[in-house]
């Protein structure tokens, strides 16, 4: 394609923009990723107006939210080797452009499969933009500026889904669900012209065959584990169904170990968790990913289908809380460049936690104003806990790993996401049928899902405080 602007080297561009290439390239990522976010967290708000439309209740339009979490979870796997093969610029405006398409395609859908079907492709597109943000935090930026780097990267995709959930909820009353799909658009076609002119082009680096088998079976333990979870409310725990899928999903990853340790270039080398501080940051990250995607799920299907408000007072409820997040974000990025960023997690963590000991202590008697103000508690600690992890994560991986280490980190962290919507949303379902004949059933089951995240975060600092440098 003549017309379209000619790749070039990165020292042409670092020459024509001098310092500030690294900002502006982190820039184009950053509104990719923002565009990836917006897929994955406004349409939280549609779950109600999804069942409604299509007459399915809370159970099957989370799948919705499932399915485009589990394409999302699988895609990270084949990134480094893809980044190897046809470099950074490639793999970002091929995943930006299939976003934008597939967002298209699924506002003009007419039947719930459709829906389904095009969520899966966002999730894949967006699996693939989701590890290219910490991968260019590392390779632009110096040791000494990666927090603050971190942290006005996050500032932007943090700000988009706290200011998307009051916005969604205006366009989900006045136009309906299709239009919660184009809400990654703009940011779609913004990055991809400008990363057209502001990528480089790919560097030729040593190639290795790609790991099928291994990704076969991280695939296979995957979709596993969210079936078994989606086993749970259909068939029970101690249902031979739901044994065998938690059973095979463990087979798998022992599977796995055992060929990672054959492999001569396992898609993910388990040289990276022989780091301890790694090793901490990658149990961190599953249950801090749980506990973020499932009260980014809860909370407003919990203002709607309990207290009863509306999608756009369910959506500005985050607002605040959301701003103040953004605010946080790069403020934490430069903490963590001058403090031990374990210690900042940790105390994020535990706030963050705190937040839903307050939705569970009120159930409930929850006021629309408390519900703002537990939420603002649960920002501030995510705040700190964002560009303060990502760098306890990366600090003491090797350069050649940065790529696998980076996809590991997202894979993670949306593992515990697809894990944590799937739960949330069987745990409400199963505790609202065993309280139903209680007057308040409803609100005794929303708090006691909102007791569970409040213990996964407990576990979650317990393995924080381990997040210090060494082997084994």
């Amino acid at each position: 394609m003549r017309w379209l602007p000619q790749p070039r080297p990165r020292e042409e561009l670092l020459a024509r923009h001098g310092e500030a290439f690294k900002w502006l390239a982190l820039t184009v990522v950053g509104l990719g990723t923002i565009a990836a976010v917006l897929a994955t967290t406004s349409f939280n708000v549609a779950v109600p107006a999804l069942g409604a439309s299509f007459g399915l209740g809370q159970h099957q339009v989370q799948w919705a939210i499932t399915g485009f979490m589990a394409a999302l979870t699988v895609a990270m796997l084949p990134t480094p080797w893809v980044l190897d093969r046809i470099g950074f610029r490639r793999l970002f405006l091929g995943a930006n452009l299939l976003l934008g398409l597939s967002s298209v395609a699924g506002a003009l859908g007419d039947s719930f499969g459709f829906v389904v079907a095009m969520r899966i492709v966002q999730g894949v597109a967006a699996g693939l933009l989701q590890p290219l943000p910490m991968l260019a935090v590392m390779r632009l930026f110096p040791a000494g500026s990666q927090g603050r780097a971190h942290g006005l990267l996050g500032f932007g995709i943090v700000l988009a889904p706290a200011v998307a959930p009051a916005l969604a909820g205006v366009l989900l009353d006045r136009f309906g669900w299709p239009s919660i799909f184009l809400m990654s658009l703009p940011f779609c076609v913004v990055a991809g012209v400008l990363g057209l002119y502001l990528l480089p082009r790919h560097e030729p680096s040593p190639g290795h065959r790609f790991d099928w088998l291994g990704v076969a079976i991280l695939c296979a333990a995957s979709l596993l584990a969210i079936d078994f979870i989606a086993s749970l409310r259909g068939h029970g725990l101690l249902a031979p169904r739901t044994l065998a899928l938690l059973g095979l999903s463990v087979l798998c990853a022992l599977a796995f170990v055992r060929h990672a340790r054959r492999a001569s270039a396992p898609i993910v080398s388990l040289e990276l968790f022989a780091e301890r501080s790694f090793a901490m940051a990658a149990l961190v990250t599953v249950v801090y990913g749980f506990g973020l995607y499932a009260s980014t799920y809860l909370i407003p299907v919990f203002l709607q289908s309990a207290l009863g408000y509306d999608a756009t007072y369910a959506g500005l409820a985050l607002l605040p809380s959301g701003i103040l997040l953004a605010v946080v974000i790069p403020l934490a990025g430069v903490l963590t460049d001058r403090y031990s960023p374990r210690w900042i997690t940790v105390w994020g963590l535990a706030l963050f936690g705190l937040s839903f000991v307050l939705f569970a202590w009120r159930g409930g008697a929850i006021s629309y104003a408390e519900v703002v103000g537990f939420s603002l508690v649960g920002r501030l600690g995510l705040g700190l806990t964002v560009p303060a992890l990502m760098v306890a994560t990366m600090a003491h991986v090797a350069p050649a790993r940065l790529g696998q280490a980076s996809m590991v980190s997202n894979y993670t962290r949306q593992l515990g996401g697809v894990l944590g919507v799937a739960v949330v949303a069987v745990f409400v379902e199963w505790r609202t049928t065993a309280h139903g004949a209680a007057a308040d059933g409803v609100f005794l089951a929303y708090a006691q899902a909102f007791l569970l995240l409040a213990l996964s975060f407990g576990l979650a600092v317990m393995v924080a405080v381990r997040m210090r440098p060494g082997k084994g």
